[in-house]
């Protein structure tokens, strides 16, 4: 049976059935290579993170192999490469030392269950098609985002690219600062490997397109590591390297689901899920802007929980979308979810076969090669266009953007999805109440929005663009309001309704309540052009009966005849504008 005859359960339980059979071999190749790239690149950060997140140095590296693989295979993005992360590590270390020791038997044990609870959660929310979540998160907090955690980035490779020994946590600020401390400790030996490395890489990317240029830029920084540690000695040039790996297979796990654990650990798994969905979802969103596509959210709500239950068994603690080697992976050219898979296979084969060898790359070099991935995530482009484009979205922008860099990226990322949700309410808040007259210059006697055409002395036309709800209800009433105090003599207003998708409890009676007072003055509000969702919601509520249904038109000609039955005749003699066909001319 084909591809294309599988049933659609099939795509949906599988969905690398979508795009694996349509990958063809320059893809293949080009994915290889961005596979290798990212597997090299882990090296070091898997052995960091696992220390930041208290486990043992191999457990870091597991966490980047079987569940980077599943969750590219079960995912929705091209690019999101998942694993351990510098931000995981800490939540996880954050929930766990207050229960075991760090690094002991009983902390890993805990932390696989976490792990296996983590993925839980993340399926469950996915399969209860909660993948919906992602569309709160605005273009402008994912390029902020982005822009922010790539100098981030940069910021946490200072330590290793001018070989001074400090720590590398925390804010920019606290970073900058320590940093500005340690200058007299600067290392001239890795300034230079890392400055080659930069300049080689920038080189290579320039020159030689077709050939991948991180690569190159981390041999090259490893040969002139080798050659400066063969001329001067070790004892001199104090290069800080990646040092010896263990060289074995992911063993087997299983987490330890007693109900003391589940309960203790309830709590934190839950944050831990929120977190890591957050971020995976918003690193997926950020590479499918820069790539051209759209990800499935709910899908990758499946694909990062599958990620987390696998690595449970597979030695890995909790993985989530790496900014780290995500960039690397979208910058070294990867075209399909299949890197991402190589990534983790590589990973496997590079830990056994190569990682004697690891005590040979220097921390420098790698320092180097981040440098130009964190310059390649920030989208110059996109930031100009937002800027002048609208002065809401910059906002968004510049909060996520300097929220990432001075506090936790998590915390950006939230705030900058609650500021875009503030900004959008208060925006809906006052739907836009625009006066509309008959022209009669324009075919049919049309609308218009002309504060220099002529009115008529009885009725007003507004046209309401935006839903009524509980938010906008005020914003309404003070505009219906403010008419019947400057115009008193139009005691009939007429709304048209067309640009009113729907309707609440709150904004039905807000319309009946505006009846009401005009029936009161004399006068009576009429309706046109009725959407579904706003004549349900006036039903539902019972706000106009058999009576107030009279006067809702579909039509502009049609209200229009009925109205000028109501009006007040010997005001009609006196009047000039003859704006409706049944005026006297």
């Amino acid at each position: 049976m084909s591809v294309q005859a599988l049933p659609s359960y099939w795509t949906w339980l599988m969905p690398f059935l979508n795009w694996l059979p349509k990958i063809n071999g320059r893809d293949l190749r080009a994915d290889f290579i961005a596979g290798l790239t990212g597997a090299v690149v882990v090296l070091p950060q898997g052995v960091a993170f696992a220390t930041i997140a208290g486990m043992p140095p191999q457990y870091g590296l597991y966490a980047g192999m079987i569940p980077a693989i599943v969750a590219a295979l079960f995912g929705s993005s091209r690019h999101l490469v998942s694993g351990p992360t510098t931000a995981a590590s800490v939540v996880l270390f954050s929930a766990l030392s207050i229960h075991a020791v760090p690094g002991s038997p009983d902390y890993v044990t805990l932390a696989l269950t976490l792990t296996f609870m983590v993925g839980v959660f993340e399926l469950v929310l996915g399969l209860a098609r909660m993948g919906a979540l992602v569309n709160f998160i605005s273009h402008a907090v994912v390029v902020g985002f982005t822009a922010g955690a790539a100098i981030l980035i940069a910021a946490k490779q200072l330590k290793y690219f001018f070989g001074v020994d400090m720590d590398n946590g925390g804010n920019l600020t606290e970073l900058l600062f320590r940093f500005t401390q340690h200058l007299d400790g600067i290392n001239a030996y890795a300034v230079l490997i890392a400055v080659v490395t930069l300049l080689s890489g920038i080189a290579t990317k320039r020159w030689l397109k077709r050939v991948p240029y991180m690569v190159v830029a981390i041999l090259v920084g490893s040969l002139l590591s080798v050659g400066l540690n063969a001329w001067l000695g070790t004892d001199i040039t104090h290069i800080a390297t990646v040092g010896a790996l263990p060289d074995s297979f992911p063993p087997l796990s299983a987490p330890v689901l007693t109900l003391e654990n589940i309960k203790m650990l309830a709590p934190a798994a839950l944050a831990v899920t929120l977190f890591a969905l957050t971020e995976a979802v918003s690193i997926g969103r950020a590479m499918a802007a820069r790539g051209g596509y759209n990800i499935n959210g709910n899908q990758e709500f499946i694909g990062q929980g599958l990620s987390n239950l696998a690595g449970s068994f597979f030695s890995g603690y909790v993985s989530t979308g790496s900014f780290n080697r995500t960039g690397v992976n979208y910058e070294s050219g990867a075209k399909t979810p299949m890197a991402a898979v190589f990534a983790g296979l590589l990973l496997i084969f590079v830990v056994v076969l190569v990682a004697p060898y690891a005590a040979y790359l220097p921390k420098a070099a790698m320092a180097g090669v981040l440098f130009l991935v964190a310059w390649g995530l920030i989208d110059w482009h996109e930031i100009r266009e937002i800027i002048s484009f609208s002065t809401r979205e910059t906002v968004v922008l510049a909060v996520t953007f300097f929220s990432a860099l001075f506090l936790d990226l998590e915390f950006a990322i939230f705030l900058g999805v609650m500021l875009s949700l503030v900004l959008y309410l208060e925006k809906v808040s006052k739907p836009r109440i625009l006066t509309r007259t008959p022209d009669k210059n324009l075919p049919n006697h049309a609308f218009s929005t002309d504060p220099d055409l002529p009115q008529c002395q009885q009725l007003r036309f507004v046209g309401i663009e935006g839903s009524l709800f509980f938010g906008s209800v005020n914003h309404m009433e003070e505009k219906f309001g403010k008419i019947r105090i400057e115009h008193p003599q139009q005691k009939h207003l007429a709304v048209i309704c067309e640009g009113i998708n729907f309707a609440d409890l709150q904004g039905s009676h807000a319309l009946y309540k505006e009846a009401k007072q005009r029936q009161a003055d004399g006068g009576n509000l009429y309706l046109i052009n009725v959407k579904e969702g706003l004549w349900d919601a006036l039903e539902a509520c019972e706000c106009f009966d058999k009576e107030g249904s009279r006067n809702v038109f579909q039509s502009k000609s049609a209200a229009i005849h009925a109205i000028y039955q109501k009006l007040d005749k010997s005001l009609c003699e006196s009047c000039t504008a003859h704006l409706f066909k049944e005026c006297k001319v």
